[in-house]
């Protein structure tokens, strides 16, 4: 098996296993894009996920203009599409909130944090190909969860409801870890960073865990020259050279 069907299969089990939980109020609505958008994100998964790679980065969830509209981790529709070369029919959601439409590519909104995540990495290595010789981009959970309109990050969860999905989002870290087998794992955020300490801590010998400052536009540090501080942050740990 290659290491592009292993984190196929990998995300098909994730998916399977979201799909059979409930979550409760305020929760509303609940978008799964590897079941809608599915065709994009296994072709993200072969066209950039075989062979190892020396740095992962890990997001938390997918965003309302993100990964909910094109399949792809921090999936800015425009980087998606220009940059990585992916587009293509994306499905419904079983429950859409109209006031979270999914469009797909034809969506006109872009997600600050994706637009500033591939932004940076197109900067620095110009080509997609050349990006995902030795990274890969992934999100910790693959559920996004919208309170009427207004996205609810999985964190917010009670912890009831916490439990399995954080369960499930751990065993797939643990079997993408194993098929890429990466130096550095980097947590995008705090809480990405956070998980990936928690799934991977009993596995001796698993990669470097490190973080970066999140990309998003609530973030006031994020403001001020988020891909500066972001590259400094990855020369800092020995990531990326000067």
């Amino acid at each position: 098996m290659t290491t592009a069907q292993s984190l196929i299969a990998a995300a098909q089990e994730l998916s399977a296993t979201v799909e059979k939980m409930d979550f409760a109020a305020p929760v509303t609505h609940v978008y799964n894009p590897l079941d809608y958008a599915w065709n994009i994100h296994e072709n993200y998964l072969c066209r950039y996920g075989d062979g190892r790679k020396r740095v992962v980065f890990l997001g938390m969830n997918p965003g309302p203009f993100g990964m909910v509209q094109t399949g792809v981790p921090f999936g800015e529709v425009a980087a998606v599409r220009d940059w990585l070369g992916l587009e293509g029919p994306v499905a419904q959601p079983a429950h859409v909130n109209p006031k979270r439409p999914v469009e797909g590519f034809a969506c006109t909104r872009s997600e600050v944090s994706g637009r500033r995540l591939w932004g940076l990495f197109r900067d620095r290595f110009d080509t997609a190909d050349a990006f995902f010789a030795a990274h890969f981009v992934a999100n910790y959970c693959p559920l996004a969860f919208l309170v009427d309109g207004r996205n609810l990050t999985p964190d917010k969860l009670p912890g009831t409801e916490q439990a399995a999905l954080l369960a499930a989002c751990d065993a797939h870290l643990r079997a993408l870890v194993a098929a890429l087998e990466p130096e550095w794992l980097i947590g995008i955020g705090g809480w990405a960073e956070a998980r990936a300490v928690a799934a991977l801590e009993a596995s001796g010998g698993g990669p470097r865990i490190g973080r970066i400052l999140h990309p998003s536009p609530a973030s006031p540090a994020a403001n001020r020259g988020w891909a500066e501080a972001a590259s400094r942050q990855l020369i800092g740990f020995g990531v990326w050279t000067v």
